[in-house]
């Protein structure tokens, strides 16, 4: 049927996991296989989680462990390439799936062939699952979701169900800091796939203080740039569009202090619900 993937760190929280994993467990429509990625060693209290995990569900998880951590667009390229379904569906593991969320996709994904990609909108809470502070939307067709792509990450990453063959076809995921969907999303597009996203919140997003310090810094912008200039090297974007692009990043990623730069985040990018 279909594969989730998911990559798991050093940097993880036990409980978010668990409660990450719960979630797909106990979907409408469960998986065939969960890929699980350890990008690293991790510490002693997560990997006797993932063993109890493997010991009890061992039938449909398919178990890489990676001994040394070399990022997330690693650990989802040997995970994509692993994968026994042609749907794969990406989750991370501090984040919460609506008991539906596969159904919905999957049955979206066998309806529209022509889909290479699916995603939703997210709910944002910090803390507990009920405290939901803010909605991220995006753009809902093909149009809207390429022309949303040239300024703006058009998917939520932890929502997306794709094709296995499309995301092999651009590439697989690639190295590039905090931006690997976006770079993958792209190269997808350069490649003529067709995207989508469902009108409804399918994933309820952990957030906080350490989101919006991830999203800043001088290292953050050089990958945005480094994206920027394969953008404009493809003709994705104009010289003009580059530039403005940039100058707008560069205060927000590197001169605004991250107080700022969340107030920016969340009034402009995000719906209050």
């Amino acid at each position: 049927m279909f594969s989730v993937l998911m990559s798991i760190y050093k940097g993880d929280k036990v409980n978010n996991f668990v409660e990450a994993f719960e979630s797909i467990i106990k979907q409408t429509l469960k998986p065939s296989e969960i890929i699980l990625i350890r990008d690293g060693q991790v510490y002693e209290e997560l990997q006797n989680k993932i063993d109890e995990y493997l010991k009890s569900y061992g039938e449909i998880i398919t178990y890489i462990p990676l001994d040394e951590n070399k990022g997330l667009g690693n650990a989802l390229n040997v995970g994509v390439s692993a994968a026994k379904n042609e749907l794969i569906a990406r989750m991370d593991t501090d984040d919460i799936a609506k008991p539906n969320r596969f159904e919905i996709q999957y049955n979206f994904m066998q309806n529209n062939p022509d889909i290479d990609i699916v995603g939703s909108h997210i709910n944002e809470f910090i803390g507990d699952e009920s405290n939901i502070i803010c909605q991220r939307k995006v753009p809902l067709t093909n149009q809207e979701i390429c022309k949303e792509l040239k300024s703006f990450n058009p998917f939520n990453h932890m929502t997306v169900m794709f094709r296995k063959e499309s995301v092999l076809k651009a590439g697989n995921y690639l190295d590039m800091y905090y931006l690997e969907d976006y770079y993958l999303w792209c190269r997808m597009y350069l490649a003529g796939a067709k995207f989508a996203n469902i009108d409804e919140a399918l994933v309820d997003a952990r957030v906080g203080n350490d989101m919006v310090r991830r999203r800043g810094g001088y290292k953050y912008f050089c990958s945005y740039k480094k994206l920027k200039k394969f953008m404009l090297k493809n003709k994705m974007i104009s010289f003009a569009n580059y530039l403005f692009i940039l100058f707008c990043r560069f205060n927000i990623q590197v001169l605004f202090p991250n107080k700022l730069r969340g107030f920016i985040i969340r009034k402009f990018t995000r719906k209050k619900v």
